[in-house]
């Protein structure tokens, strides 16, 4: 079973001092993650993560320059590399799928030329520098379809949503470049909800009936989200009905409710206590250094025993610190969600406390 790490803010924790403990000793957690049998790194592609004026939105500042620069350093160390594209200029995820700026005002047929474009081109500039990826996720949990309003999934008919014509078209453009660039990458379909087997059962359907060419079902797994082990797992059994392979491409759990720190005040966490109150297996697995142990150490038994092709922990490496923001105001901006705290949220679910030394979860993460 493939074991990986989503690092895509990595650079961008460099750049701004992090450091990084084994006990006292100062270590590189590229190495740490080699020897626990970590082998592939997933990094996310935003096509222009900056505001007009050239104002970066943070939270990894995801351009393919950052990616490029990503890739060449995780791929000396001997990872492999997963590409997700976004095809969007800053985040996305269930409840918002932006256009990018440059994208704007398509027709469905002008978007689907764009999608092609982009992805030839940017796997053309990867494949240049000889960093190909071994996988390329074609959207990023595009339960809800991909650059609303062109390719988003509405309203149910006969049980089923509508506009799979349009999200299809689009998939297409994207997996068309890649296997004309990459061949031997494998293209992976990722979504979340993944306690939910109506959803999963429709949507790979879908993709079946329209004749989209996948080699992955990816998926998200936060259980304070998406259930428990049980139901996640009783998903991924029934959706071996559609041939694939299956990987959690992210997924990750805390070892604190506590917040951090900065600037003199307690910082916003998106896992809090009231997250924490509603989970069933909190008591099992409790938000503590040990908890976290358990949880990833059980996660990847059952991910093995269920015949899981990969798991990724996302974002194991994203320590609080001085200037390490989930987005800048700008990016807020662009996403439509201004006005939040823009530091670090998701710094408790990390594979390193907050001064940044590695935790027992670290040696849970071992291959299998």
């Amino acid at each position: 079973m493939k074991l990986g790490v989503d690092l895509s803010t990595y650079l961008e924790e460099l750049e701004h001092g992090a450091v990084y403990y084994q006990g006292n000793n100062v270590v590189d957690p590229l190495d740490l993650l080699r020897e626990r049998g970590v082998d592939s790194v997933r990094l996310r592609l935003w096509n222009d993560p900056h505001s007009e004026d050239g104002t970066s939105y943070l939270g990894g500042g995801c351009s393919l320059d950052v990616v490029r620069r990503t890739a060449a350093l995780v791929m000396a160390k001997g990872f492999d590399l997963m590409l997700d594209f976004h095809y969007s200029d800053f985040w996305v995820d269930p409840g918002k799928q932006m256009i990018p700026k440059a994208w704007r005002g398509k027709t469905l047929g002008e978007m689907v030329d764009a999608v092609y474009a982009y992805t030839r081109d940017t796997l053309l500039s990867l494949r240049a520098d000889s960093l190909l990826p071994s996988y390329v996720q074609i959207g990023n949990e595009i339960t809800n379809g991909i650059l609303w309003p062109v390719g988003r999934l509405g309203e149910e008919s006969d049980s089923v949503r509508s506009n799979y014509d349009s999200l299809c078209a689009l998939l297409k453009a994207g997996v068309r470049a890649c296997r004309e660039v990459a061949p031997s990458a494998k293209i992976v379909l990722h979504l979340e909800r993944s306690h939910d087997q109506a959803v999963y059962q429709e949507f790979f359907t879908q993709m079946q009936a329209h004749g989209v060419d996948f080699d992955v079902i990816g998926v998200s797994y936060y259980p304070f989200w998406h259930g428990t082990f049980e139901q996640f797992f009783a998903n991924m059994d029934a959706c071996k009905v559609f041939g694939k392979e299956q990987m959690v491409v992210e997924m990750g759990y805390g070892f604190t409710l506590k917040p951090y720190v900065l600037h003199g005040k307690d910082t916003r966490l998106v896992v809090t206590g009231d997250l924490v109150d509603r989970l069933p297996m909190a008591e099992r697995y409790p938000f503590t250094p040990r908890g976290q142990a358990d949880f990833v150490r059980d996660f990847l038994a059952l991910a093995f025993e269920h015949g899981l092709s990969g798991v990724y922990y996302w974002e194991p490496l994203w320590i609080p610190g001085e200037g390490i923001c989930w987005a800048s105001a700008e990016g807020q901006d662009y996403i439509g969600e201004s006005g939040k705290s823009t530091a670090n949220e998701w710094a408790n679910q990390c594979l390193f406390d907050y001064e940044g030394r590695a935790l027992p979860a670290l040696d849970a993460f071992t291959n299998k």
